[in-house]
């Protein structure tokens, strides 16, 4: 059987596929055509879909965070950054592309089209973006939002939130451990209250990063000292 061309799949399909249909083809055109089309091209005045590209990787992490604040309240922001991550990347992106039948819509340049560029993770995430950046310029927020929440909805569902609900301690130290090969440290810097109603503060240092974090036992504390951690791992990253 032949590989599927651009010839054989036919616009209603990937507006089925998408689950909106364009007010302006020419916003889900501009989505498919890559560079390499492009410059192939002897007109000077159409663009690729980079800029799109751009457009819609804002959008789609404001509406997946949107919906993981939605779907999961009570998750700290450390949390919500890390399972934004797990649902948005170039892996998952290009396997809801091949999912939607993207691929042969593409508008590649010959090179790209010869060496499988229909099949890339890089040309499959990149386009699907754009095509989220096409919805939202054609028709508005509500209709971008549907469709990604169309997409990932079994992706939310098997957002990984166990593990860093319950062991934030050995998550960082695997983290650290394989990046800085340090083991994090931790130290009582303070107790509140009394006896039958004491708070105890927690101080985690590794990496140069210090973090502290309160619990109403010594291991709670270091618990959310982890977190901590965790969280400005991520902000430096």
């Amino acid at each position: 059987m032949d590989d599927p061309t651009p010839e054989n799949a036919t616009r209603e399909d990937l507006e089925c596929a998408l689950g909106y249909r364009f007010n302006s083809p020419e916003q889900l055109t501009a989505a498919l055509r890559h560079s390499s089309f492009v410059n192939e091209q002897p007109q000077t005045d159409i663009a690729s879909n980079e800029r799109l590209e751009f457009l819609g990787d804002a959008v789609l992490n404001l509406a997946i965070s949107h919906l993981l604040m939605s779907r999961y309240p009570d998750l700290a922001e450390g949390e919500l950054s890390r399972n934004r991550a797990q649902l948005v990347n170039e892996t998952e992106l290009a396997a809801i592309a091949r999912e939607i039948g993207l691929g042969p819509h593409l508008l590649l340049g010959k090179g790209e089209a010869l060496t499988d560029g229909r099949e890339k993770n890089s040309i499959l995430a990149d386009a699907t973006e754009a095509v989220i950046a096409a919805i939202y310029s054609d028709g508005g927020f509500d209709a971008a939002f549907r469709f990604v929440e169309n997409q990932f909805r079994e992706r939310l569902r098997n957002v990984n939130r166990t593990r860093y609900e319950t062991d934030y301690k050995s998550m960082l130290q695997e983290r650290v451990q394989s990046t800085y090969h340090e083991v994090p440290k931790y130290q009582v810097v303070d107790e509140i209250g009394p006896d039958h109603d004491k708070t105890f503060r927690v101080q985690m240092t590794v990496a140069g990063i210090v973090a502290e974090g309160d619990g109403k036992s010594k291991k709670m504390a270091e618990q959310e000292a982890a977190r901590a951690g965790l969280d400005r791992l991520d902000r430096s990253a």
